[in-house]
């Protein structure tokens, strides 16, 4: 009887066993199975946050990505630096000593002019060789890239403002007109050369501290553009669909 009686109580010492090692292995999968699914969660809210004008790609690629998106975006300091200073120095003399830019092309050139041939007649008084003179040859190549590059923005300009006179989207018409009105503004205040160098400033700094701190930005905008749409709502409701709109022509075959 004692050996029935023990017999019976082992076997139901290992029947309790492998059901707990059931409920560990379950509670174990079942962990892994939501550490699984915690980054699809996370990665499926990213994708739903807020980006700024509705952009999927990062700054470095909606700045056109290549060596300028790197210069404007500071990858390396010393040539945006270098790039920095010199507009910076444009805008100095230019701006706030007045020079002009034939004058100084002019005394540039006479002071190189000088330096060289002084340097070429006394080189016998010093017993030194005359400089070596390099010959200054341009490449076409990135002159056709730039005249090509222009071309194709110029012509995209065109096509815009053709379809925004065509009438078509009234908020594209708004938009430009606004546009051009605050630009007018703005252009009364200051001269040209002093709104292209407050140009070339912010597109040297504003995407670098927005691609630094855009998960803090894009909250902003979100609101801003809510508002924006929401007052356009208003706007649309109260002045533009009271607008009379003539009747579409049909276009002749």
């Amino acid at each position: 009887m004692a050996d029935e009686s023990e017999s019976k109580q082992s076997a139901v010492e290992s029947v309790m066993e492998k059901i707990s090692e059931k409920i560990h292995s379950h509670d174990s999968t079942s962990d892994s199975d939501s550490d699984h699914e915690k980054p699809n969660s996370d990665s499926t809210v990213q994708s739903k946050i807020f980006r700024l004008f509705g952009r999927e790609k990062p700054v470095h690629h909606v700045l056109g990505g290549g060596k300028p998106a790197d210069v404007f975006l500071w990858r390396n300091k010393k040539i945006s630096a270098g790039v920095l200073g010199g507009a910076t120095a444009i805008w100095v003399l230019f701006e706030l000593i007045e020079y002009h830019l034939l004058t100084l092309i002019c005394h540039v050139s006479i002071l190189c002019l000088a330096l060289m041939s002084l340097w070429s007649n006394a080189h016998t008084f010093i017993h030194k060789t005359p400089p070596h003179i390099p010959e200054v040859h341009l490449p076409e190549e990135p002159f056709v890239q730039v005249a090509s590059a222009m071309t194709i923005g110029i012509n995209r300009a065109f096509k815009l403002l053709q379809d925004i006179a065509s009438g078509r989207n009234l908020k594209e018409f708004l938009m430009v007109i606004a546009a051009c009105w605050v630009l007018s503004i703005v252009g009364s205040w200051c001269h040209f050369l002093t709104l292209f160098y407050i140009s070339f400033v912010l597109l040297h700094t504003v995407p670098v501290f927005y691609e630094k701190y855009e998960d803090k930005f894009d909250p902003f905008a979100e609101k801003a553009m809510i508002e924006i749409k929401k007052q356009y709502a208003v706007f649309d409701a109260k002045v533009l669909s009271r607008i009379p709109k003539g009747p579409l022509k049909t276009k002749k075959v």
